[in-house]
């Protein structure tokens, strides 16, 4: 009985899993927006966890609301069994609330992407080595590295941020991620894609992984 209770509990984990990885379609003023992770992830929002609601929350402004927040789907295995999750990449999309009622123009979307950017400062120089530019800048802040990309309907860029050590001594440990502010509909999408800074391996990763959803969430709202 014990080896069918758990083959049950692998086929639920499995189809929850599965409906979690479908994109859906969220009301946000008169207008349906289509979401969906990219492909390895799924929005948690099934789950019902205040947990995870809470985690995602701490992810985006006060002034936003979260509408999807995604997390591999190893992850989400490992949190369904309540088992320790890894969490070493995940990601989330959110809306301001003050305008989701509202349909943006260009020339509106154009003015929130300007007031956004304008506190992130300079990126540095082309080629630099990022772990030793994050050395320099205050722990746990996220810091411009790079513009990822900008025209009338997504602006997107790359942060990193040095953690603070847990112990002395220990060696410094960062995180990337990825900002993006994304027009469609005439509702603006704020993406957010994190990532362990390991090796570099980790920078192309957040770079293609942005890229890509950007264009399929673009696909999904045409």
């Amino acid at each position: 009985m014990a080896a069918v209770r758990l083959l049950l509990a692998a086929l639920a984990c499995a189809a929850a899993l599965q409906c979690a990885a479908a994109p859906f379609a969220i009301p946000l003023g008169d207008t349906r927006v289509a979401l969906d992770a990219p492909p390895g992830f799924a929005d948690t929002g099934f789950t019902g966890s205040p947990r995870l609601q809470e985690l995602a929350e701490s992810l985006t402004s006060a002034s936003n609301r979260v509408l999807l927040f995604a997390l591999s789907d190893a992850d989400l295995r490992r949190f369904m069994g309540g088992d320790q999750m890894e969490a070493k990449r995940y990601m989330v999309i959110a809306t301001p609330k003050g305008s989701e009622h509202n349909s943006l123009s260009a020339g509106d979307f154009a003015r929130l992407a300007g007031d956004s950017l304008r506190n992130l400062g300079s990126a540095p120089a082309a080629g630099a080595d990022f772990p030793r530019y994050l050395d320099t800048q205050p722990q746990g802040r996220a810091a411009l590295l790079a513009q990822l990309s900008r025209d009338q309907t997504v602006v997107s860029v790359l942060q990193g941020s040095r953690l603070a050590s847990q112990k002395r001594n220990e060696p410094p440990s960062y995180i990337l991620s990825s900002t993006t502010l994304l027009l469609v509909r005439g509702k603006a999408l704020n993406l957010a894609v994190y990532t362990a800074y390991e090796t570099e391996d980790d920078v192309e990763w957040v770079r293609s992984v942005t890229a890509r959803w950007i264009e399929d969430l673009k696909r999904l709202n045409r």
